[in-house]
């Protein structure tokens, strides 16, 4: 089987790779938690997970019921460390709902056009109208961490970006929308082991990128962008929910119930609904999971 990148993946693994986090891989299980200081030392037990996790589907659904029938708006911004499981738990989320309701948007590479516009004038358009929930998968952050790791923006476009942002979320929470914003963050170990298996799985090859292969050797270029990011963005208008996601399981749940603590929907079974503390929580997380 050919790997794509010419298993880069794997030389980095061999070659690169700091010796801590290649033993890390070498000596966990499929099932182990890589991260040493992670709150939990295996993945959630999947008979707790299933149940957990159909519990909050059934809210969604109650939550959808009441964005339509109110006309809320709802916005849900994903970042994170590559890998860090964004996707998964956008699929977790919206494959109960209706698509006509739920949007998943996910931009590519801004054309010659939208690089000359305003930064955010193309997620504008994007931004949920009445009885909508858009769920973004990843967002106007990339300018504050990808684009700035990899030389794609100027410092002085970072800074503009981070004189705007905080206006630019407040008039959404102003003009009625509720905003959430969650950072999904993975340990260096898992991230790579994540990583070695889509290498190896002909059907994830396309989740992997040159920006991902690029990225494995900038990790510390990664947590100084991040970092400064939640210092300078995140707001009691529009706070940072950091989930720690090196067990799948347990941050896809919470994360579902972070969302949903934040949207106040009829019928709402808040027996579901508390977060682990340990998994998903403000900004200090961030100093555990870096």
């Amino acid at each position: 089987m050919q790997k794509p990148f010419d298993a880069a993946i794997t030389r980095f693994f061999e070659e690169e790779a700091p010796d801590e986090v290649r033993r890390a891989i070498e000596d966990g299980s499929k099932k182990d938690i890589l991260t040493p200081d992670y709150p939990y030392d295996r993945w959630m037990d999947k008979d707790d997970y299933e149940a957990a996790l159909e519990a909050l589907q059934i809210e969604l659904v109650k939550c959808q019921t009441w964005i339509k029938e109110t006309g809320a708006k709802v916005a849900v911004v994903f970042e994170g460390r590559d890998a860090a499981g964004k996707g998964g738990t956008i699929k977790r989320i919206r494959e109960n709902l209706n698509p006509r309701i739920a949007r998943i948007v996910a931009l590519s590479k801004p054309s010659d056009r939208e690089g000359a516009q305003w930064y955010f004038q193309r997620y504008v358009q994007h931004l949920p109208t009445a009885g909508e929930l858009t769920l973004f998968d990843r967002s106007w952050y990339n300018r504050a961490v990808v684009e700035h790791v990899f030389g794609f923006c100027t410092p002085e476009q970072r800074e503009v970006f981070f004189g705007q942002v905080q206006d630019f979320e407040r008039m959404q929470v102003e003009a009625g929308t509720i905003l959430v914003k969650l950072w999904l963050n993975v340990g260096r170990a898992e991230q790579l082991r994540r990583f070695l298996a889509r290498e190896n799985d002909p059907l994830k090859h396309w989740k992997l990128s040159s920006i991902d292969v690029k990225g494995l050797s900038r990790w510390d270029a990664y947590t100084a962008a991040i970092g400064e990011t939640f210092d300078r963005s995140h707001s009691a208008v529009a706070p940072w929910t950091i989930v720690r996601s090196d067990d799948k399981r347990r941050a896809r749940v919470n994360a579902i119930r972070a969302v949903l603590s934040r949207i106040p929907y009829d019928g709402r079974d808040a027996s579901v609904l508390d977060v682990d503390a340990k998994v998903a929580g403000g900004p200090e997380l961030w100093l555990n999971g870096a």
